[in-house]
């Protein structure tokens, strides 16, 4: 058999500096301790700075080195491990310790694709929850949770206009529904402005990004859109643990 296109093609230079780099992240320094910078770093290694910039970035999207706002690029702990359970969330969560803490509810709308799950219209209001989780003490998620008011008819007696109050209000009302069921998909995405505040990312970071649909036995009640960082986090999925790859024109992988 004759070589392939893809069998001559030379290691790209920064695929190349990539593993020296992580070989020496591993050997001189320690987790937490800033990097030189680019300047002294491509000069260390006899490299073009924009070579050194994709290593790098290659080095973070693998959870090797993180990007911090006003501290520069410093060496990453290990990840860690997120369960992402198949079975019901504890919607009724915020006490002190507990993973999900419940931030804000306002009414909204839906991105268009949130909306086609829903089979909502995308103008139709509906109650957006903001919850953020934490691990170890770290912000490690950030999740809008998309209700139509349908599903929870009877939050009319709930004051608060918005915030963690009326998101827990909401969740309340949430869980009484008895869900029946689930679905989820998971994809690399960049860190929209809001969500890398939260978790304390630059804009445009890569993140993982969980879409999950919650069902009752009329239909899909609630539809979450969780970002996790993906430079600490490491999802594992419990309970059946199926894995299904779709091959559409946007392929997805769902876990169920």
């Amino acid at each position: 058999m004759g070589t392939t296109q893809l069998e001559s093609v030379q290691e790209p230079k920064y695929w190349h500096l990539k593993t020296v780099l992580s070989e020496a992240l591993d050997s001189d320094f320690a987790v937490g301790e800033i990097l030189p910078n680019e300047r002294d770093l491509a000069a260390r290694f006899g490299v073009a700075r924009a070579t050194l910039r994709q290593a790098l970035e290659q080095l973070e999207l693998e959870g090797r080195l993180q990007r911090r706002r006003g501290v520069g690029t410093t060496v990453a702990p290990p990840r860690v491990g997120i369960a992402v359970s198949t079975a019901q969330h504890e919607w009724t969560g915020g006490v002190s310790g507990e993973a999900w803490q419940p931030v804000d509810s306002i009414m909204g709308k839906a991105p268009a694709a949130v909306a086609v799950m829903l089979g909502t219209d995308p103008a139709e209001p509906l109650h957006v929850v903001r919850r953020i989780r934490d691990t170890q003490g770290q912000a490690v998620a950030a999740e809008l949770l998309y209700i139509p008011a349908s599903s929870v008819p009877d939050l009319s007696g709930i004051e608060a206009a918005s915030g963690a109050v009326r998101a827990r209000s909401v969740l309340r009302e949430l869980h009484r529904l008895g869900l029946q069921g689930q679905d989820r998909s998971v994809e690399l995405g960049s860190a929209r402005a809001d969500d890398a505040k939260e978790l304390d990312r630059l804009p445009g970071a890569p993140v993982l990004v969980v879409t999950t649909r919650y069902f009752t036995v009329d239909g899909t009640a609630a539809v979450s859109v969780a970002t996790y960082r993906a430079d600490t986090c490491r999802l594992t999925f419990g309970d059946s643990g199926a894995l299904e790859i779709s091959h559409d024109d946007q392929p997805e992988c769902q876990v169920s």
